[in-house]
């Protein structure tokens, strides 16, 4: 007989594992594992894979198309340095864009970033970077795990814009815009080394700046112009969400992880949409017996452009798409595993759904870049 497999996820079954055609989007889902090593995978919906990147910066913690069609990627650089956030698992250090072969266009380079970064509209990059707080700061913060700070210090986050070539353009403090008293951490098992804990960026049509802090279990909206807090929600209804995602009608998609819940007794996740005007919750997906649904860190969620969504829960390498009833007509699981630091693990960060436009015109822009190059090498005419 042969062995039992030993590794719950593998013995529950990977690969693809639903998929109705009549309901699904069609397109491609893009992923990079945690553990694997830097490859990025698009897959079909038969969960065939029909392309791949490798980064030069693995493990990164994840990457995007951009409207033109290039993969936009947040990587991780190992300094030797004893900094504190140098040995954290979503630590970044690095951001670049690489076109469909795989050719980097340009990076950029922050040893304060960790996270998410995005391209802003204005063509700059926009980082998520961490800081030590300063001294009379930490003692104010409220919430949290008593004696957990490092080396009797804190950190909290700021938000960095640079150009590609690394010319840094603007800077936002949340130490300066946030209160340590009242904008407290949620749970009282979570360390009080990072006060805010940011964990995802987006932005506005109109510029302004969406950002989502974990350990505070909040979401902000920065206004550009004046640099004011102008939007917030906090706990309850959130969890330690992630992924905030502005949608076409103007709502905001989240994926509220829900590891210490203010309202609730037993821990869940659910994939919200916001209604920015009320603050209500004008659409969720959860599993009706709760629990089987549930990823504590990372994950996000995409509304794509058949009224479906796409819910990658991370921690399980699980990828799904829901109807806006609620019912699932994809399902795929990671099968790339590897040793991570509590075993052998298949965790995606965020997964996306592209349609076949979008992937010719990812090619197509791979072919002008080429054309670009060989026009610049070839000599000039007499």
């Amino acid at each position: 007989m042969p062995p039992v497999e030993q590794n719950k996820l593998k013995r529950s079954g990977i690969g693809l594992r639903a998929c109705d055609r009549d309901r699904a989007f069609e397109g491609f889902t893009l992923f990079a594992p945690l553990s694997g090593g830097g490859k990025v995978y698009l897959i079909d919906l038969d969960g065939q894979v029909v392309h791949t990147w490798q980064m030069p910066y693995p493990p990164g913690n994840y990457g995007y198309l951009t409207e033109r069609g290039n993969y936009f990627y947040n990587g991780k650089t190992f300094e030797d340095s004893t900094r504190y956030i140098s040995n954290k698992p979503w630590k970044g250090g690095v951001a670049l864009e690489a076109d469909w072969n795989g050719r980097v266009l340009w990076e950029v380079r922050h040893p304060d970033h960790h996270h998410d970064g995005i391209r802003l509209r204005n063509g700059n990059v926009l980082l998520i970077c961490l800081a030590p707080l300063p001294d009379d700061l930490v003692s104010r913060i409220q919430g949290g795990l008593p004696g957990t700070e490092h080396n009797g210090g804190g950190h909290a986050d700021y938000l960095v814009e640079m150009t590609t070539n690394g010319r840094i353009v603007w800077e936002w403090r949340t130490w300066e815009h946030l209160d340590p008293g009242t904008d407290r951490i949620t749970a009282v098992q979570d360390p009080r080394d990072a006060w805010t804990h940011a964990n995802g960026l987006a932005e506005l049509p109109n510029g302004d700046i969406v950002v989502s802090f974990r350990h505070i279990s909040t979401v902000i909206v920065i206004d550009r112009k004046t640099e004011q807090i102008i939007w917030k929600l906090g706990g309850p209804p959130l969890s330690g969400q992630h992924a905030p995602t502005p949608l076409s009608n103007g709502n905001l998609l989240l994926f509220d992880n829900g590891p210490h819940r203010l309202d609730h007794s037993m821990p869940f996740s659910r994939v919200i949409e916001v209604e920015l005007a009320t603050k209500r919750i004008v659409w969720k997906y959860q599993e009706r017996r709760e629990y089987e649904f549930f990823s504590p860190r990372m994950s996000n969620a995409q509304r794509l452009p058949n009224g479906n969504t796409l819910i990658c829960e991370a921690d399980f390498g699980r990828i799904l798409e829901v109807t806006a009833e609620g019912e699932l007509v994809w399902e795929y699981v990671n099968p790339y595993f590897n040793q991570g630091p509590n075993g052998l693990n298949n965790r995606v960060f965020r997964a996306y759904r592209y349609g076949p436009q979008e992937i010719a015109r990812a090619k197509a822009t791979a072919v002008l870049y080429e054309r670009e190059t060989c026009q610049k090498l070839l000599p000039e005419g007499p």
